[in-house]
């Protein structure tokens, strides 16, 4: 990546000296949000895995790790429904924060996430397609939901570069071809039978029916992801500064751009292959992380990388509380939040936004 190299050595010494104290905080106080991030996944895992309609105590679970209580009833819960869903939760929050910030700076839009351009709804109906085309062969359905991710992300990115659209036009755009892979969705519901078992859990976003199989199939493309997203975090530091200036600083832009949503995709594709339309976790976690972690891509996606793992896992486990025994999809927790988040970005980053 040389011509990406060269340009972030150039970027650091021009823009990092106006602008040093919004990108880039001291090294040691990152370490100690990042540390800080670790202890609450900590935290949170542990209460996932312990809490839920049948309670598992901490010396329960102390002994499960051990192995010293494999015939217990405790064990079965935990191995066949809290691990896998546990599990889940965190890696599709990770791969859902971190499709948002790369989105986010490909994009140059601080509304861009895989929801809101119509990249999840992409990955979705391709997903369900495949559903009813290979209905005995689950594999596919993580290579598919990276196809529906990437040419949605394609599409949005090559109309807004053909117009030369605002940031609000490109949202705009994502939202209609969003719409209508949404209406291509439902259709597949309403003419297929055999998918219709767990589609409501899927077209909301839900954990309740992941089992180890399928994140046997989905983990690696997730774990791949993440770590080209965290080798691409300097070419991700000058898209961010705009095409022009990209273009000026020696970048090739549309290569860079290309590759990058092709990360994007197969990270939101990955997740919703197993966890559903989950919505709102790519805008709201970059957001928040940039506040305590500053601009620099690199501590961002690392610091995204856990912050959506507990997101996910935080919102899944209050979806399975709220209204215990009986459980909401973790999607309607997430839209509750998201919502609002969304309007407040409208609101507060207007003039960048229409810029």
């Amino acid at each position: 990546m040389p011509d990406g190299v060269k340009a972030m050595n150039i970027f650091q010494s021009s823009f990092m000296g106006a602008n040093r104290r919004s990108f880039c905080l001291h090294p040691s106080k990152s370490k100690r949000w990042l540390a800080i991030l670790l202890l609450v996944l900590a935290v949170i895992v542990i209460l996932s895995l312990t809490l839920g309609s049948v309670a598992i105590t901490p010396m329960q679970l102390a002994e499960i790790i051990k192995g010293n209580d494999k015939s217990s009833a405790a064990y079965r819960i935990l191995l066949y429904v809290r691990f896998p869903r546990t599990m889940a939760a965190l890696l599709a929050g990770s791969a859902l924060a971190v499709s948002g910030a790369i989105i986010q700076a490909v994009l140059n839009n601080a509304l861009a996430s895989p929801n809101i351009i119509g990249i999840n709804s992409g990955a979705g109906f391709v997903t369900m397609l495949c559903m009813v085309a290979f209905p005995a062969q689950p594999w596919l359905l993580p290579p598919a939901a990276f196809i529906g991710a990437f040419l949605t992300a394609l599409a949005v990115s090559i109309i807004a570069m053909k117009i030369n659209a605002s940031k609000i036009t490109i949202i705009l755009t994502g939202v209609a071809i969003g719409s209508i892979l949404t209406a291509g969705i439902n259709t597949i519901k309403e003419i297929s039978t055999d998918v219709l078992v767990g589609s409501s859990s899927f077209m909301m976003g839900g954990l309740s029916y992941v089992t180890n199989e399928s994140l046997h199939f989905a983990g690696p493309y997730i774990l791949i992801g993440l770590i080209l997203a965290l080798l691409f975090c300097n070419e991700m530091n000058v898209l961010s500064l705009g095409e022009d200036s990209a273009h000026s600083l020696g970048m090739n832009v549309k290569a860079y751009r290309f590759i990058l949503l092709m990360i994007a995709a197969v990270l939101s594709g990955a997740a919703v292959s197993f966890a559903g339309l989950l919505g709102f976790v790519g805008l709201i976690v970059p957001h928040c992380v940039r506040i305590f972690v500053g601009e620099d891509n690199k501590k961002v996606i690392v610091a995204c990388i856990v912050a959506g793992a507990i997101f996910v896992a935080a919102c899944d486990l209050l979806a399975r509380l709220i209204f215990a025994p009986f459980e909401l999809p973790v999607g309607i927790i997430m839209s509750f939040l998201g919502g609002p988040f969304f309007l407040w970005l409208l609101l507060t980053k207007r003039r960048h936004i229409n810029a």
